[in-house]
Protein backbone atom coordinates (compact mmCIF):
# COMPACT_ATOMS: atom_id res chain seq x y z
CA UNK A 1 0.00 0.00 0.00
CA UNK A 2 0.95 3.50 -0.62
CA UNK A 3 1.41 6.15 1.83
CA UNK A 4 -2.32 7.82 0.47
CA UNK A 5 -3.70 4.69 0.78
CA UNK A 6 -3.11 4.01 4.53
CA UNK A 7 -4.56 7.25 5.25
CA UNK A 8 -7.71 6.30 4.23
CA UNK A 9 -9.38 8.54 1.50
CA UNK A 10 -6.80 10.91 -0.39
CA UNK A 11 -7.14 14.19 -0.91
CA UNK A 12 -7.49 13.90 -4.82
CA UNK A 13 -10.35 11.30 -4.04
CA UNK A 14 -12.62 13.76 -2.17
CA UNK A 15 -12.11 16.64 -4.71
CA UNK A 16 -12.97 14.57 -7.69
CA UNK A 17 -16.48 12.95 -5.37
CA UNK A 18 -17.08 16.57 -4.29
CA UNK A 19 -17.14 17.40 -8.26
CA UNK A 20 -19.04 14.51 -9.10
CA UNK A 21 -21.55 15.26 -6.24
CA UNK A 22 -21.80 19.14 -7.57
CA UNK A 23 -22.54 17.91 -10.91
CA UNK A 24 -24.68 15.59 -9.88
CA UNK A 25 -26.60 18.65 -7.48
CA UNK A 26 -26.51 20.68 -10.65
CA UNK A 27 -28.14 17.72 -13.09
CA UNK A 28 -30.56 17.31 -10.58
CA UNK A 29 -31.54 20.78 -9.90
CA UNK A 30 -31.86 21.16 -13.69
CA UNK A 31 -34.26 18.65 -13.90
CA UNK A 32 -36.74 19.70 -11.09
CA UNK A 33 -36.39 23.22 -12.64
CA UNK A 34 -37.77 21.86 -15.77
CA UNK A 35 -40.43 20.94 -13.63
CA UNK A 36 -41.94 23.84 -11.95
CA UNK A 37 -40.56 26.69 -14.37
CA UNK A 38 -44.06 26.79 -16.28
CA UNK A 39 -45.50 28.35 -12.81
CA UNK A 40 -43.80 31.12 -13.07
CA UNK A 41 -45.90 33.89 -14.07
CA UNK A 42 -47.27 34.19 -17.58
CA UNK A 43 -45.11 30.57 -18.45
CA UNK A 44 -47.51 28.69 -17.86
CA UNK A 45 -50.02 27.48 -21.05
CA UNK A 46 -53.43 29.12 -21.39
CA UNK A 47 -56.22 27.06 -20.28
CA UNK A 48 -59.83 27.75 -21.24
CA UNK A 49 -62.54 25.84 -19.21
CA UNK A 50 -63.94 22.84 -20.64
CA UNK A 51 -61.71 22.51 -23.63
CA UNK A 52 -61.06 19.48 -24.44
CA UNK A 53 -57.82 18.28 -26.45
CA UNK A 54 -59.22 15.33 -28.39
CA UNK A 55 -62.05 17.14 -30.83
CA UNK A 56 -65.31 15.42 -30.57
CA UNK A 57 -64.65 14.70 -26.86
CA UNK A 58 -67.15 15.71 -23.70
CA UNK A 59 -65.71 17.51 -21.15
CA UNK A 60 -66.81 16.28 -17.69
CA UNK A 61 -63.99 17.23 -15.19
CA UNK A 62 -62.16 14.91 -12.11
CA UNK A 63 -61.89 15.73 -8.86
CA UNK A 64 -59.33 17.88 -8.01
CA UNK A 65 -57.74 15.38 -5.78
CA UNK A 66 -57.21 12.87 -8.82
CA UNK A 67 -55.22 14.42 -10.57
CA UNK A 68 -51.76 16.65 -10.78
CA UNK A 69 -51.38 19.95 -12.47
CA UNK A 70 -48.83 19.69 -14.79
CA UNK A 71 -47.30 21.14 -18.13
CA UNK A 72 -46.87 18.19 -20.13
CA UNK A 73 -45.08 17.83 -22.75
CA UNK A 74 -42.27 20.40 -21.74
CA UNK A 75 -42.50 19.46 -18.04
CA UNK A 76 -42.94 15.45 -18.55
CA UNK A 77 -42.63 14.26 -21.88
CA UNK A 78 -46.01 12.11 -23.56
CA UNK A 79 -44.77 8.97 -24.66
CA UNK A 80 -47.04 6.07 -23.59
CA UNK A 81 -50.54 5.50 -23.70
CA UNK A 82 -52.34 3.05 -21.27
CA UNK A 83 -55.43 1.30 -21.84
CA UNK A 84 -57.61 0.81 -19.01
CA UNK A 85 -61.00 -1.43 -18.40
CA UNK A 86 -63.31 -0.11 -15.72
CA UNK A 87 -65.13 -3.08 -14.36
CA UNK A 88 -68.28 -1.48 -14.22
CA UNK A 89 -70.22 1.27 -16.64
CA UNK A 90 -69.46 4.49 -18.26
CA UNK A 91 -71.59 6.26 -15.88
CA UNK A 92 -70.08 4.05 -12.34
CA UNK A 93 -66.05 5.47 -13.74
CA UNK A 94 -67.28 9.32 -13.92
CA UNK A 95 -68.62 9.13 -10.53
CA UNK A 96 -65.85 7.82 -9.01
CA UNK A 97 -63.65 9.94 -11.15
CA UNK A 98 -65.63 12.67 -10.02
CA UNK A 99 -65.26 11.93 -5.88
CA UNK A 100 -62.44 12.97 -4.33
CA UNK A 101 -62.16 9.89 -2.14
CA UNK A 102 -61.00 7.42 -4.88
CA UNK A 103 -58.10 8.96 -4.90
CA UNK A 104 -57.22 7.85 -8.92
CA UNK A 105 -59.11 9.32 -12.70
CA UNK A 106 -57.46 8.69 -16.06
CA UNK A 107 -57.64 11.16 -18.99
CA UNK A 108 -60.41 9.66 -20.97
CA UNK A 109 -63.12 7.14 -20.43
CA UNK A 110 -65.09 5.56 -23.51
CA UNK A 111 -68.18 3.94 -23.57
CA UNK A 112 -69.32 1.26 -25.32
CA UNK A 113 -70.99 2.99 -28.01
CA UNK A 114 -67.92 4.95 -28.71
CA UNK A 115 -68.84 7.91 -26.81
CA UNK A 116 -65.70 9.44 -25.49
CA UNK A 117 -65.45 11.88 -22.21
CA UNK A 118 -62.43 13.72 -20.96
CA UNK A 119 -61.92 14.18 -17.42
CA UNK A 120 -58.39 15.39 -17.26
CA UNK A 121 -57.06 17.77 -19.90
CA UNK A 122 -53.25 15.76 -21.06
CA UNK A 123 -51.57 18.44 -19.66
CA UNK A 124 -51.87 17.36 -16.28
CA UNK A 125 -50.82 14.13 -14.83
CA UNK A 126 -53.67 12.02 -13.98
CA UNK A 127 -53.75 9.13 -11.16
CA UNK A 128 -54.71 6.16 -13.30
CA UNK A 129 -51.52 3.70 -13.61
CA UNK A 130 -50.85 2.91 -10.07
CA UNK A 131 -46.98 4.06 -10.43
CA UNK A 132 -45.75 7.95 -10.57
CA UNK A 133 -43.64 7.54 -13.26
CA UNK A 134 -45.84 6.24 -15.94
CA UNK A 135 -48.51 9.04 -14.55
CA UNK A 136 -45.86 11.71 -15.32
CA UNK A 137 -45.19 9.84 -18.85
CA UNK A 138 -48.56 8.89 -20.32
CA UNK A 139 -52.29 9.27 -21.40
CA UNK A 140 -54.70 6.91 -19.40
CA UNK A 141 -58.05 5.57 -21.35
CA UNK A 142 -60.55 3.62 -19.69
CA UNK A 143 -62.87 1.92 -21.51
CA UNK A 144 -66.54 0.90 -19.74
CA UNK A 145 -66.86 -3.06 -19.37
CA UNK A 146 -65.64 -5.93 -17.82
CA UNK A 147 -62.65 -8.08 -18.48
CA UNK A 148 -63.82 -11.16 -18.30
CA UNK A 149 -66.70 -10.26 -20.45
CA UNK A 150 -65.33 -10.06 -24.43
CA UNK A 151 -68.97 -9.12 -25.80
CA UNK A 152 -68.66 -5.32 -23.54
CA UNK A 153 -65.91 -4.71 -26.07
CA UNK A 154 -67.96 -3.51 -28.96
CA UNK A 155 -66.63 -2.16 -32.62
CA UNK A 156 -68.12 1.06 -31.92
CA UNK A 157 -65.66 1.15 -28.48
CA UNK A 158 -62.63 -0.02 -30.46
CA UNK A 159 -62.97 2.09 -32.92
CA UNK A 160 -63.75 5.61 -31.25
CA UNK A 161 -60.54 4.50 -29.02
CA UNK A 162 -58.29 3.59 -31.67
CA UNK A 163 -58.97 6.78 -32.91
CA UNK A 164 -58.04 8.68 -29.36
CA UNK A 165 -55.05 6.61 -29.09
CA UNK A 166 -54.03 7.71 -32.65
CA UNK A 167 -54.61 11.47 -32.26
CA UNK A 168 -52.47 11.32 -29.12
CA UNK A 169 -49.68 9.03 -31.06
CA UNK A 170 -49.46 11.80 -33.88
CA UNK A 171 -49.84 14.89 -31.25
CA UNK A 172 -46.57 13.63 -29.21
CA UNK A 173 -44.81 11.58 -31.49
CA UNK A 174 -45.58 8.45 -30.46
CA UNK A 175 -44.96 5.20 -31.70
CA UNK A 176 -47.92 2.80 -32.65
CA UNK A 177 -46.44 -0.63 -31.29
CA UNK A 178 -47.14 -2.34 -28.15
CA UNK A 179 -44.23 -0.80 -26.22
CA UNK A 180 -45.62 2.52 -26.27
CA UNK A 181 -49.36 1.59 -25.76
CA UNK A 182 -49.95 -1.00 -23.24
CA UNK A 183 -52.58 -2.31 -20.61
CA UNK A 184 -52.89 -1.28 -17.39
CA UNK A 185 -51.84 -4.92 -16.33
CA UNK A 186 -48.05 -3.95 -17.92
CA UNK A 187 -47.29 -0.94 -15.84
CA UNK A 188 -44.73 -2.06 -13.55
CA UNK A 189 -45.65 -2.34 -10.09
CA UNK A 190 -49.40 -2.40 -10.51
CA UNK A 191 -51.90 -5.37 -9.43
CA UNK A 192 -54.45 -4.99 -11.58
CA UNK A 193 -55.40 -7.28 -14.64
CA UNK A 194 -56.86 -4.63 -17.59
CA UNK A 195 -57.81 -4.64 -20.20
CA UNK A 196 -57.71 -8.57 -19.60
CA UNK A 197 -57.41 -11.54 -21.77
CA UNK A 198 -60.40 -10.44 -24.24
CA UNK A 199 -59.17 -7.42 -25.50
CA UNK A 200 -57.78 -8.00 -29.18
CA UNK A 201 -54.69 -6.17 -29.20
CA UNK A 202 -53.69 -7.26 -32.57
CA UNK A 203 -57.08 -5.41 -33.72
CA UNK A 204 -56.34 -2.54 -31.87
CA UNK A 205 -53.52 -1.51 -33.05
CA UNK A 206 -54.36 -2.54 -36.52
CA UNK A 207 -57.33 0.38 -36.22
CA UNK A 208 -55.22 2.76 -34.32
CA UNK A 209 -52.39 2.66 -37.16
CA UNK A 210 -55.25 3.18 -39.98
CA UNK A 211 -57.31 5.60 -37.85
CA UNK A 212 -57.68 9.11 -39.90
CA UNK A 213 -57.04 12.31 -38.13
CA UNK A 214 -60.35 13.07 -36.21
CA UNK A 215 -62.90 15.74 -37.17
CA UNK A 216 -62.43 19.11 -35.48
CA UNK A 217 -65.10 19.77 -33.39
CA UNK A 218 -67.94 22.26 -34.97
CA UNK A 219 -67.25 26.00 -34.08
CA UNK A 220 -70.41 27.70 -32.18
CA UNK A 221 -71.86 30.21 -34.87
CA UNK A 222 -72.06 34.28 -34.36
CA UNK A 223 -75.71 33.82 -32.60
CA UNK A 224 -75.03 30.71 -30.70
CA UNK A 225 -71.83 32.62 -29.25
CA UNK A 226 -74.13 35.74 -28.69
CA UNK A 227 -76.28 33.58 -26.84
CA UNK A 228 -74.16 32.61 -24.61
CA UNK A 229 -72.73 35.91 -23.68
Amino acid sequence: MGKEEKRGISRRAVLIGGAVAVAGGAVLARDELRHVWWRLPGMEKKRVEGEVDHPGAEWTAAARANWRRADRPDDYPIDRVVIHVVQGSYASALRVFKNPAHGAAAHYVVRKDGHVAQMIRELDVAFHAGNRSMNERSVGIEHEGFVDRPQDFTPAMYAASAVLTADICRRYGIPVDREHVIGHVEVAGTDHTDPGPHWDWDRYIRLVKAAPPPKPSPSPSPSTSRAKT
